[in-house]
């Protein structure tokens, strides 16, 4: 059947909803190495004209991956909550598109509306719409979620301390975790990146963060993000696991080249809350994700990769998850070339994510073989707070020297903060003024109270 339109004098014809949805999609390294990409501007703009025509409910009736052959279009479809996509039953892309960008789709309506839109729809209007369109609709969508502390809330910004070591040494990340705890960092989370995947020494960062988790009463959670599969199995042993971490992507076949599928972390999610560690909420899962991993495992089944990013989000959702964030730049310049695409990804990622009803946080990063620098992350991080963004990362001096990639630093969020005036999660703030870190303003004390945690760290004195 296929869709034909005629644009600048001249008849372009996609074979299917698939081709159409690539050729929409704005220019990145990924789709051209899939060669999925559109061929110029004008095969661009033919095929966004035709999308913009689409009716929604296309795409509970044309999957782009067949429901016999993958667990995720299935789960995304089975769950499809007819009720809640009602009042936009009879729109077309393009005028879900009018409608997110008005008045009429307040925080409230969008809240009641997210179970009932899929990540094709998502994507689908996403890839209509401009950068401040994206902002625009992303930050009236709000999405909480709870453990030991309330993240997502309105005007609030949280980091995730990211004090990881090349050799998982303990005193090197309690250094860490102190220096970025002191500049009042780790409302999201205190979580580490193991070198190792022994399940002895992850048991090992697990007890080293629950110890100091409880010996400064921190109102935070902690994490090791080690394979779900490794955390069943510690949390058996009777390890001190907070939260349940697994890197997930949007096809069937991507997460089992992670050695996951939609039972075992349905098991993750069970082991994890039947720990009750979470004091305000039993929010216990922490995923990954990033555009390309599923071109990346040859398991994109010829979807563009920010449809499948997308997808993925559908597949966090079903498991209430606590934090997700798009690892944006991390896989490399194959996928995401430049600045620009990197900016790009990270604002469309946040807001399929927030309108799916997911917690989105985003790991605002490049590698260094990426044509991207540290102002292209200062741009997006600016971009992201302003669209309220859940929570970013935390990393020492915006290096991560076991993962060999640049993220953003403890002192970036302090620069968001003061020009956003964006809080931090209101259990942590309290326990920040209490240890004397920050004043009752958010900005950071005088008399440095973050001192006395340098007691924590093995060979210094009390």
């Amino acid at each position: 059947m296929g869709y034909r339109v005629a644009a600048g004098g001249t008849s372009h014809l996609f074979a299917d909803l698939r081709e159409l949805m690539a050729k929409a999609t704005p220019l990145r390294s990924g789709d051209q190495l899939a060669g999925l990409a559109a061929g110029s501007m004008q095969e661009m703009m033919a095929a966004r004209i035709a999308l913009a025509d689409l009716p929604l409910r296309t795409f509970l009736h044309e999957a782009l991956i067949p429901y016999e052959e993958d667990e995720v279009t299935r789960l995304i479809l089975d769950t499809h909550d007819a009720a809640a996509f009602a009042p936009i039953a009879s729109l077309k892309v393009g005028e879900f598109r009018d409608w997110l960008c008005s008045d009429a789709a307040t925080s409230e309506v969008l809240a009641k509306l997210a179970p009932g839109i899929t990540p094709e729809m998502a994507a689908a209007v996403s890839k209509l719409m401009r950068n401040q369109d994206l902002i625009l609709v992303a930050r009236k969508c709000r999405v909480v979620s709870r453990f030991r502390n309330t993240l997502g809330l309105p005007g609030r910004l949280a980091v995730r301390l990211q004090p990881n070591h090349p050799t998982d040494d303990a005193a090197g990340i309690l250094a860490s975790t102190i220096d970025g705890l002191s500049y009042g960092c780790g409302d999201a989370v205190i979580g580490i990146n193991p070198a190792s995947d022994s399940l002895g020494r992850i048991g090992e960062l697990l007890r080293l963060l629950d110890e100091l988790i409880a010996r400064f009463d921190i109102p935070t959670q902690g994490c090791v993000l080690t394979h779900v599969t490794s955390a069943i199995a510690l949390i058996g042993q009777g390890a001190p696991v907070d939260l349940v971490f697994q890197s997930v992507a949007g096809t069937q076949a991507a997460n089992t080249s992670f050695g996951v599928d939609l039972s075992v972390l349905r098991e993750g999610l069970e082991a994890g809350r039947s720990q009750k560690r979470g004091t305000v909420g039993d929010n216990v899962m922490y995923f990954e994700t990033g555009q390309g991993s599923a071109l990346s495992a040859n398991a994109h089944h010829g979807v563009d990769q920010q449809t499948l990013e997308a997808r993925a989000y559908a597949v966090c959702r079903a498991y209430e998850p606590l934090l997700v964030n798009t690892v944006v730049g991390f896989i490399g310049p194959e996928y995401l070339y430049d600045g620009k695409q990197i900016i790009r990804a990270g604002l469309e990622d946040h807001f399929c994510g927030k309108l799916l009803g997911v917690p989105m946080g985003c790991d605002i990063c490049y590698t260094n073989h990426a044509e991207a620098d540290q102002d292209d992350m200062d741009t997006l991080l600016t971009l992201l707070g302003t669209a309220g963004v859940n929570f970013i990362m935390g990393v020492p001096g915006a290096d991560d020297v076991m993962l060999n990639y640049q993220s953003t630093s403890f002192h970036d969020q302090l620069y968001i903060r003061e020009v956003l005036g964006l809080k931090r999660a209101p259990e942590f703030e309290a326990w920040l003024q209490r240890m004397d870190i920050t004043d009752a303003t958010g900005r950071l004390s005088a008399t440095q109270g973050g001192q006395a945690l340098l007691v924590a760290i093995p060979g210094r004195a009390a």
